[in-house]
């Protein structure tokens, strides 16, 4: 089965997906950008079930139910700051969209919804880390079935157009 991948602007909150990614801090309990927005429109209860889970290491992700938004779950996972590219961040933003990906796949989502992971607050270059999250999405539904559709939920244009011309060169 072939895999959709559609990369677009606007606000992931309000994605018609199973599962959105949230770009998370460490102790899972909210924050700005991306997190802050996910946090506000889920309500109270995401906060509560996120006190419950004891954080989450970079790289890795975790998932707990929607709530107020319009998706059954949101997966959390912590990206990499951004320290000029010698502190293990590829390895570390690659296994962040790995672990989304697996963890979407365990609980039979057929749609999800990435925001370009680390990229705001935390600094990392789009061109770099847009290469990372297309080769991780693109090996990763190509290798396992049961996703059908891939979002890439973009805040803003100059983001937008750096992952579509990546993924067109990717497509080549």
């Amino acid at each position: 089965m072939a895999i959709q991948i559609e990369i677009l602007l606007g606000n992931i909150t309000k994605q018609n997906v199973d599962v959105i990614v949230n770009a998370a801090n460490k102790s899972l309990l909210g924050g700005g950008g991306v997190d802050g927005a996910i946090h506000r429109g889920a309500g109270a209860e995401l906060l509560a079930e996120c006190r419950t889970l004891g954080g989450c290491n970079t790289g890795e992700a975790k998932i707990t139910k929607g709530y107020n938004l319009p998706v059954r779950y949101v997966i959390h996972t912590v990206g990499p700051i951004w320290r000029g590219g010698d502190a293990e961040e590829a390895q570390l933003l690659a296994n962040c969209y790995k672990s989304s990906l697996q963890l979407a796949l365990e609980n039979k989502v057929k749609s999800i919804a990435f925001p370009s992971i680390s990229t705001g607050i935390y600094g990392y270059p789009v061109e770099l880390a847009s290469r990372i999250a297309l080769t991780e999405i693109m090996n990763f539904t190509e290798n396992n079935g049961g996703i059908s559709t891939v979002f890439i939920v973009c805040f803003d244009s100059k983001t937008l157009n750096v992952y579509k011309r990546i993924y067109e060169d990717l497509s080549r």
